[in-house]
């Protein structure tokens, strides 16, 4: 089962932000949004739910320092990505 990714605007100014600050993780993001797509539940992700204020969300992890938070609804088979960055940045 392949997921559609949805890349709002306002996600793709803070990727291109991201991207910029660490050009050096861009091979790991790319994984990571392939393998997003392929699977989600994928161990290596580290697919959890958020609580609080980000309570609705999840969050999948680029590697141990960095996240992409994520809408995702399974229903329709959609992953809408919300923010990218380090762990203080996006929680």
């Amino acid at each position: 089962m392949v997921y559609k990714l949805v890349f709002p605007e306002s996600y793709i100014k803070r990727a291109r932000a991201f991207i910029k600050k660490h050009p050096t993780l861009l091979k790991q993001y790319e994984k990571t949004l392939l393998l997003l797509e392929r699977n989600p539940h994928h161990p290596s992700l580290r697919l959890h739910p958020l609580k609080g204020k980000l309570q609705g969300l999840h969050s999948v992890s680029i590697n141990i320092g960095y996240r992409i938070t994520i809408e995702l609804i399974i229903t329709e088979q959609t992953i809408i990505c919300i923010n990218v960055g380090s762990h203080e940045e996006v929680y």
